[in-house]
Order: C-alpha cells, then structure tokens, then sequence
C-alpha cells in the first residue's frame, strides 16, 4: 500500500481510520498541507489526505449558515459568500506564505482543527466561534456528528469547541458546518504616529475601551510599517499604531472623527482610505512582513498571546538587546516575534517570560530538529495535561491521528 491514503468520501476516511487501528499504524492527516510544519515533525506511518473531500454541500445566505466538505479550500468559501456580500468574520490568516509554501492553499476543516482567526478576532472571535457542527471519524474508527445548522443548539456536548484547536489529533473531520455574517459596507483605518511600543499599546487599548467599535488594533514598529506597504503607509524611521473602523459609511465616518478626537494626545493621525485599509490588514493577518523570504526564512518565528495591557512589557522581557523583530496585533494581545537564530530559537527567554507575565507561545516556523528537540506548542501544568491526555484517549486510544504533534506521548 501506498505510503498516503485518499479516501473520495467520508465512508472512504472511516474505512482508512479502520484500517490503521487494525494494522497498528498511526495517519498524519493533511489537506492541503499548508501547516504541515507547525507542530512537532510526523511520527507517522500512512497520510490520510483528505484533500478529495471537497465542495460546498449547503449555502443559505438568509439563515447565515454553510456546511462544506472538510477539504474544501477557503478561498473557495470565501469567493462564494463574497458574492452574496457575507464573509467569513473571523477572518482566518494564511499560512501558507509564511511557512514558505504558496498563498491560497488552506481549506476549511483545516482552519478549524487549528482554530485560524485574523485581526478581527478583538471583535469577532475566532473560529471556534463561528463553529456551527461538523461530522468526523475519531481514532476508534466510529463516525459521530456534533452540533447542527443553529447558533443555539443545545443537543449533548459542544464538541465543536473541543475540535477547533485539536490540530487533528482526536478525528479527522469530514464535514464541517459553519456562520457567516454580513460584510461591512466598507472600512476606514485611523493610523497613530507613536515611536514606542508601550506608548502605542496604550493607545490602542485607549480606543478598545472607547464606544467607536474597532475591529483592528496592531502596534507596527518603524522597520515592519515600512515593509508592509512603505510608499503608501508609512515614511522611513516611523512606528505606527493602527485601528481599523468597519460598518455603513456614515457610522465609519463618525466613529472615526470621533477616534481622531480620542487620540490626538498621542501622535500625528492619518486616515487610510478602503483599498488602502484592505491592503494593511491583509499584510496584517497573514504576518507578511516575516513570509519565509531570503534570510528571514532562517529564522524561527514564534506566536504569543497575553492580555494586551502585557503585551509591550513581555516583549521587552524577550526581545532584549538581541535582533529580535516584533509585529503586535489584538491591541498589544498578540505578538509575533521573529527570533534570532540560536540552539532553542529563544524558548527559554520566552517560556519564562510567559510565565513570569502571563500568557502562552508557540513555535510556528523552525527546522524539524528543532521543533523535535524543544516544546513547539506552550507546555501544560501536570493537571491540565493529564487532562489531554484523557481526551486524547477518548477519542483516539491508540494514538492513531496525528499522534505527537501538538506534545509528546499525546
């Protein structure tokens, strides 16, 4: 048999999960792979690709639900509801450039194992929010289906919740059902001159608090504004504290005088019209500034989230005197840090800093000795990972999905 499987539908991945509980094998589930090198490397026999389970299998833009094949790209969901002016409001990021692989290639069941979310995740949430129901084929080989075509459904356990994360390690999903919700008529970002990250974070926690209903607040040092869009955003040697304003034009258009007037005391204000504001948030949610190019493709890149009024003194606490590169999104919440080379690409800084100020980090991009030898996803108190480890044996006793990737022996 062939070292990767292609099941053609959901009876086909129950068969192939049934197959390797049998033989004692253990499947690393893909679709398109686009973030197959975060986690620890496959410590798998067999790839179960799904990539065949594809297409949209209901779309009713009145009752803002989709239910799709898991396989199903994103970029197609996204292209169809854009046609009927809905989106996908937790604006899922692409990994692919950042990871060194094409842009475009994630699909829907994949954005949900991983519980993908962008910079409107401040207002909206994240996937997991948005996760209506799903059908699956957990590590016993048995079929099940969670949840329904409603917000508010109350049948069992929310098990959709428990997906979303689990980076395919408890079943491999074969349908997922999902919200959709309105696209605003347009945007406006309002951008902040602030030369200091703490000073800019103020700022952005500033307009959180306020009644102008932000869906994006990022903190961009001098050298990232400059290579998200120099010529349009930015002059040379200027950090810039950016919001975002989404909605009908004339709310747009009040909210953001009325931010102007919120944040005069701390900078220079400018205006960014739509397509210019589609374009930094675009760069914003997928990190491009770190897309895996030239030497920064060497270095490791990490994810870490902290409550936002933490954010700046966390990343002074890591970053230190060394070549370390930041980009803050989540109004200071979420940063990402391009680290310098060195033999743990910095987790012992930034594992005690989590500790010391809160918060939890994950290793996205390094070479697969690395991600081997150090703990690519925030390591788990003793409770909280016997816990994982429960779970795991629920749904997957005998380790065969994805066994390893997020912890080791998990």
């Amino acid at each position: 048999m062939a070292d990767r499987l292609r099941p053609r539908d959901a009876k086909d991945v129950e068969t192939a999960v049934q197959w390797a509980l049998g033989e004692g094998r253990a499947l690393e589930l893909v679709g398109h792979a686009s973030k197959r090198a975060i986690g620890r490397p496959a410590q798998t026999d067999f790839t179960l690709d799904l990539s065949a389970l594809t297409g949209v299998t209901l779309y009713e833009p009145e009752e803002l639900v989709l239910s799709a094949k898991a396989g199903t790209p994103l970029a197609e969901i996204e292209a169809l509801v854009d046609g009927k002016g809905q989106q996908l409001a937790f604006e899922p990021m692409d990994y692919g450039p950042l990871l060194g692989g094409a842009a475009g290639r994630g699909t829907i069941g994949g954005a949900l194992a991983v519980n993908l979310c962008g910079p409107r995740r401040i207002k909206a949430g994240a996937a997991r929010d948005h996760f209506l129901g799903f059908t699956a084929v957990s590590g016993r080989g048995e079929t099940f289906k969670s949840g329904g075509r409603v917000v508010k459904n109350v049948t069992g356990y929310d098990l959709c919740k428990l997906m979303a994360g689990s980076w395919g390690t408890l079943a491999a999903m074969t349908e997922v059902t999902i919200k959709t919700l309105p696209k605003p008529e347009t945007e406006q970002s309002v951008l902040v001159r602030v030369p200091k990250a703490a000073e800019a974070i103020d700022a952005l926690v500033t307009a959180m608090g306020s009644s102008c209903d932000v869906s994006g607040a990022a903190y961009l040092p001098a050298a990232i504004a400059a290579r998200i869009i120099s010529s349009t955003i930015a002059d040379a040697g200027e950090s810039l504290a950016a919001l975002r304003l989404e909605g009908f034009s004339p709310s747009v258009a009040h909210r953001k005088e009325a931010l102007k007037n919120l944040l005069k005391p701390f900078g220079e204000i400018r205006v960014l019209d739509a397509p210019t504001s589609r374009e930094l948030w675009r760069a914003v949610r997928d990190v491009a500034p770190f897309a895996a190019r030239g030497e920064v493709a060497e270095r490791p890149l990490w994810r870490i989230s902290t409550a936002p009024n933490r954010g700046a003194a966390l990343a002074a606490m890591i970053a230190g005197q060394g070549e370390a590169q930041l980009l803050y999104d989540w109004a200071g919440g979420l940063i990402w840090l391009l680290a310098e080379r060195s033999d743990d690409a910095g987790a012992g800084r930034i594992r005690r800093a989590t500790a010391a100020l809160g918060g939890h980090a994950t290793l996205i991009r390094a070479p697969a000795a690395l991600r081997a030898a150090i703990d690519v996803f925030e390591p788990q108190e003793a409770a909280l990972a016997a816990l994982t480890r429960r779970v795991k044996e629920s749904f997957d006793p005998k380790g065969v999905l994805n066994p390893g990737r997020m912890w080791a022996g998990v």
